[in-house]
Formats: C-alpha cells, sequence, structure tokens
C-alpha cells in the first residue's frame, strides 16, 4: 500500500471577498452543504470529511436537489469506503466498538473466506465478512469486510445499512451460488444461528 496523502486546497479562490468561514483551509458547511453565505454551497474534498470522489459525487446530487427545492441531506452514516489494497477492505456504518461506545447493544456475525467456495477457487481466501447489528431489533447498522473483492462487495451491505434491513432480510435473500457475496449471507446468519458451512461458537 502506498499513499502520498492529500491536502485541502481553498486558497486563492476568493473565499474572504464574500465572508465565507473556513477553518485550516475546510469550507464549513452545515448539515445541507451549506455555508454561512445563504446562497453558496461546498461539497467535496474541499469541505473535510473522508476525502473520497463518491463522496462528491453524491454531495453534488444532493445539492442539487437542495437547489431544486426538495428536502435532501447527505446521510454520511451509510457512505461506504474502501482501501485498496491486498486483501482489499472496506467499511460502511458503524464498527462493533463505535457502536458500544454510543450505548448500542449488538450482534455480531463474522464469516471467513476460508470458507467460502469462491475464494477457495481463486486462492484468495484471507480475510473475512463482519456484521454488526442493533440487537434491539436485529437491524444492521455497520459492515467491515477484508479480502477479494471487498470494495464491489460492501455495496450490498451499505444498501442495506441504508434501508435499515434485518439480519433477516439479508439472510432470506437467495445468494447466486458458488460467489463471493455468499459470505455475507453466511456472516448475518451466525448471530441468527443458521450459518452452514462455520461451526458456531458456544
Amino acid at each position: 500500500l502506498v499513499s502520498i496523502g492529500r491536502k485541502l486546497n481553498s486558497d486563492n479562490i476568493g473565499l474572504e471577498n464574500v465572508g465565507i468561514n473556513t477553518e485550516k483551509g475546510r469550507i464549513i458547511v452545515n448539515e445541507y452543504l451549506r455555508t454561512n453565505v445563504d446562497n453558496i454551497y461546498a461539497i467535496g474534498d474541499v469541505i473535510g470529511g473522508l476525502l473520497l470522489a463518491h463522496k462528491a459525487m453524491k454531495e453534488g446530487e444532493v445539492v442539487a436537489e437542495i437547489i431544486a427545492g426538495e428536502e435532501k441531506k447527505m446521510d454520511y452514516r451509510v457512505l461506504p469506503w474502501a482501501i485498496f489494497s491486498t486483501p482489499e477492505i472496506a467499511v460502511c456504518g458503524l464498527t462493533e466498538e463505535e457502536a458500544k461506545e454510543q450505548g448500542i447493544e449488538v450482534l455480531v456475525g463474522e464469516f471467513p473466506f476460508t470458507a467460502n467456495g469462491k475464494a477457495v477457487t481463486m486462492n484468495a481466501t484471507d480475510g473475512l465478512v463482519k456484521v454488526v447489528a442493533r440487537k434491539e431489533d436485529k437491524v444492521l447498522i455497520g459492515a467491515q469486510i477484508v479480502g477479494p473483492e471487498a470494495s464491489i462487495m460492501i455495496a450490498e451491505l451499505a444498501l442495506a445499512i441504508k434501508n435499515n434491513l434485518t439480519l433477516d432480510d439479508v439472510a432470506d435473500t437467495i445468494h447466486t451460488h458458488p460467489t463471493l457475496p455468499e459470505a455475507i449471507m453466511e456472516a448475518v446468519k451466525v448471530p441468527l444461528g443458521s450459518v452452514v458451512h462455520i461451526a458456531l461458537r458456544r
């Protein structure tokens, strides 16, 4: 993994001429991506947070919808991100630790790629899928994947988190065999006690 870092670049674009508030080069916006100047919005790396192209693209869509009169705001809770290492790493929502810090009781499921047929045929069995759900209603609130195609697989879990799907909802969704996303189906079955391809811890 090679990383050279990124730096905000808001210099020499005239922000001071219109009185836009900044902090260490970051343009300050509210939950609707509006600056302190009513008719000026900001999106992307220049507002800080995760510096990701897909985040900036979605922020642009949200601002366009707001300007068009719709009630919209960004839901950073479901922003997936990935590290394109070997194996890949992908995350969406809360980690188990973050959920517990917020006082949320959780159910956790982990499924290793060593037990996934597709990963075995690819000789890419390093890693696992981990899901985090609220204990009270089994609603998915977070997911982490380390393994082959993690950056692609996380989209299914982002969709589940965004739509408040439960462990049962994902477990009941038929996944094509043999494929890597079967590991997602198996991971959500772990806390339900219905996983097939690994032995449950007692």
